[in-house]
């Protein structure tokens, strides 16, 4: 079994390890485990490891650790296949270097000017990150001297040379000190070439190995959602709806991202509770206590807060974020579907992480599908649906003598017994929407290419206006974040001093309606419904609700009430 490690117990400096916390790791990855003290007691090391595994600081932790910040030298040489792998090792050393200034790292790689480059270099760095072409065009330049050099590192050693860097990796290591030399040496794979490479330009290198972990539970069916930042929240909330899981496991990578995420589950009417490293031992009995019990349906919670729970009958696993080391992927999803259950683990990707996520499907051998984030209207139908098999098995049940006579005394009145039911149907599912628009659907991951006209809007009126310090981007920024529809379709918003007024396409007047609903903007509880036909207005859903109130009581008359913005409205985006 892997030993995990914590940062504080590895004899780390105290500027590096509140670099480590700040990026908000609690504990060492496994190859971070294995790797640090032993590359920082000198030794030469062949590090084999997947990329996502944590391996940027498993050499870069003890690289730092090892310069002398007041030698001007250069020190430290980074080799990458790649500029991007250069950039994401440089940005990892930068966040590392956060509390020691007296440590200069420079990048060097294709596809820059040159020239910026050299002048960087001529201000000095003790650590090199860069291309092994770009490297030697500096060495040939005199523009990098290595004869100080005392760590070299060759990250992703195997796709160097499967891209033909071999003949300058050599080279390089040719032109550096041999006695003094720590080399460094990380690769997926154990190619003979690699072998070779390590037999010339290392001395007893200690091999690290991290060991793929095949996935033990096939009955856990493996989903990710590619979805914005941005829009992590919502689609989580939509998938709870949507399946109401009775527990349910929310994976983060960082404490203040359990924090921040919990608040906001909470803030919904969810309940939800956080787990992670700074609760102290009687909160976290507390907090399991409740989720085993169900008082609490979502447990928010870190990787190493986790380890240890043992609760059988967990419906969702949600990787929120996805996890920065692949075994920890394992033992999140390992959590439900156990005891001959199936279970169900959901990701949410955004933009390159997609990539991560092969990663971690060579490493555990298994697949992880790709599926479009239920709509609103999807939501809703299955809540219908649920709402009508319980109606269907209250009538079987029986004992309804005394909403019978309800009924009854109603039809006595001329109501038909199907307006009834209808009506209650619709006071229960519907009621914040209007008749005639059940076939009105959201699709996230296609808005329909479409312009609208006048014709086409539906007037919506919000409670809340200037007294609220409310603005055009408010309103579109919460409409466009909670339903998911872009803001270009948004059309015109009259803000008045305790309303306002938004025109929205017809195809998603439901979705804003559903989205809206219990939420609020710039932190203010709203109510968002359709506004009132008015005279002469002479467009459907134009004009303002009259029905509850007169103008300078929250609700504006029903007449005159726009001539301050007549003549001069206009799409809020071409303002």
């Amino acid at each position: 079994m892997t030993e995990y490690k914590n940062f504080e117990d590895m004899n780390l400096s105290e500027e590096v390890i509140r670099a480590v916390q700040d990026m908000g790791f609690e504990e060492a990855t496994p190859i971070q485990s294995q790797a640090i003290e032993i590359i920082m007691s000198g030794q030469d090391v062949i590090g084999q490891s997947q990329t996502g595994t944590g391996k940027t600081a498993a050499f870069g932790i003890p690289c730092i650790e090892q310069i002398d910040p007041d030698d001007r030298y250069l020190q430290a040489v980074i080799l990458c296949p790649t500029r991007e792998l250069a950039i994401q090792v440089c940005e990892e050393f930068r966040k590392l270097l956060k509390y020691k200034d007296n440590i200069k790292v420079v990048p060097v790689y294709g596809g820059q000017p040159i020239d910026r480059q050299i002048s960087a270099l001529k201000k000095g760095a003790q650590i090199i990150i860069g291309t092994p072409g770009r490297f030697m065009d500096h060495m040939r330049r005199h523009t990098i001297k290595v004869s100080h050099v005392q760590m070299v590192v060759l990250d992703e050693a195997d796709e160097m040379l499967d891209m033909g860097f071999r003949e300058d990796i050599e080279l390089i290591l040719s032109q550096m000190p041999v006695e003094e030399r720590q080399t460094i040496l990380f690769s997926a794979t154990m190619p003979q070439e690699i072998l070779d490479l390590t037999k010339q330009y290392q001395r007893d290198p200690q091999l690290i190995k991290t060991t793929p972990k095949e996935l033990t539970v096939p009955k856990i069916e493996q989903i990710y959602f590619e979805v914005k930042e941005k829009m992590k929240l919502e689609a989580l909330c939509r998938l709870i709806d949507l399946y109401s899981p009775e527990r349910s496991m929310v994976f983060c990578n960082t404490k203040k991202r359990v924090d921040e995420l919990t608040q906001q589950l909470q803030g919904r009417g969810y309940f939800a509770d956080g787990l992670h490293g700074d609760l102290k031992q009687v909160q976290r009995d507390l907090v399991m206590k409740k989720f085993r019990q169900g008082t609490i349906e979502i447990l928010v919670a870190t990787d190493v807060a986790a380890r240890g729970i043992d609760v059988d009958d967990i419906d969702i696993v949600f990787n929120y974020d996805i996890p920065s080391d692949e075994e920890y992927y394992v033992h999140r999803i390992g959590r439900t579907g156990r005891a001959g259950k199936t279970g169900k683990a959901y990701t949410f990707a955004v933009g390159k992480e997609v990539y991560k996520l092969r990663d971690i499907m060579r490493y555990t051998g298994s697949k992880i599908l790709p599926q479009r984030l239920p709509t609103l209207s999807d939501i809703e139908e299955v809540k219908t649906r649920a709402f009508l098999n319980e109606l269907k098995a209250s009538i079987d049940e029986g004992h309804l003598t005394k909403y019978v006579n309800l009924v009854e005394s109603l039809v006595e009145e001329d109501y038909s017994v199907m307006d009834i039911a209808a009506a209650l149907l619709k006071r229960e599912l519907y009621d914040d929407t209007s008749e005639g628009e059940d076939d009105i659907s959201i699709t996230p991951t296609k808005i329909p290419e479409r312009e609208y006209s006048d014709a086409d809007m539906v007037r919506l009126y919000i409670n809340i206006g200037k007294n609220q310090q409310i603005r055009t981007k408010d309103i579109v920024g919460a409409i466009a974040g909670e339903t998911g529809i872009p803001g270009k379709i948004i059309g015109a918003i009259d803000i008045f001093d305790n309303f306002t007024f938004v025109d929205i396409p017809v195809d998603y007047v439901k979705d804003v309606l559903i989205g809206m609903k219990n939420n609020q903007i710039k932190g203010k509880a709203v109510n968002v419904e359709r506004a009132q036909d008015v005279k002469g207005s002479g467009r459907k859903g134009k004009g303002t609700p009259t029905n509850r109130g007169e103008a300078g009581k929250g609700r504006p008359a029903a007449h005159g009430a726009r001539s301050e913005s007549r003549g001069k409205k206009k799409r809020w985006n071409e303002k």
